[in-house]
């Protein structure tokens, strides 16, 4: 199992038993990388990040840093182009794709809110939209748990996404328990 991503991703490292505890039985690795957008992930399969690996699944969730520029239309199609590469280089690997995960608004080091996040929304709900038509029910499985990030006044909960982007131990824990039942299926 792999994990590819960006700093949501890579964050897993903020729940280590979580991790521990949900994937170390798989030998998960996790290639998520702060700050990366699709367009990194498409350079780093193509530099030969997937040469030498066989994982049974690919978890990708990748775009939300594409958010503030790119329309949904624009970030799902370089999803599907990252799925289309996993696909060629590792053939007999399937993909768990997720949607893009909600976020709140962005504040600067004073509380200000400096971005509601609207915009980004948008775009994201946009993109998980197309992205779900990607779902072919064998090797690409696609799954959005974002509701599950959400409080019953429709925001991020502090408590679980303290920055409105990031999960912390609590939300990786939300994040292990939604992906679970999928996860396993497709690990069989």
């Amino acid at each position: 199992m792999l994990f590819l991503g960006d700093s949501i991703t890579e964050g897993w490292g903020k729940a280590p038993d979580v991790w521990k505890t949900n994937y170390e039985k798989y030998q998960a690795a996790n290639f998520g990388i702060g700050g990366d957008r699709t367009e990194h992930v498409i350079w780093r399969i193509e530099d030969g990040v997937l040469k030498g690996v066989k994982p049974k699944v690919v978890v990708l969730m990748i775009g939300t840093n594409n958010s503030s520029e790119h329309t949904g239309e624009q970030i799902a199609a370089a999803d599907r182009k990252i799925v289309e590469l996993i696909r060629t280089n590792i053939p007999e690997t399937k993909v768990l794709l997720l949607a893009i995960f909600p976020r709140g608004p962005r504040k600067d080091k004073e509380g200000k809110i400096i971005d509601d996040g609207v915009k980004r929304m948008q775009a994201i709900h946009e993109a998980n939209a197309i992205l779900a038509k990607l779902d072919d029910g064998q090797h690409v499985r696609f799954l959005d748990i974002g509701a599950k990030f959400l409080g019953a006044d429709g925001k991020i909960p502090d408590s679980i996404m303290p920055d409105q982007l990031h999960p912390n131990a609590a939300g990786y824990q939300i994040w292990a328990d939604a992906m679970r039942p999928l996860l396993e299926e497709m690990m069989k």
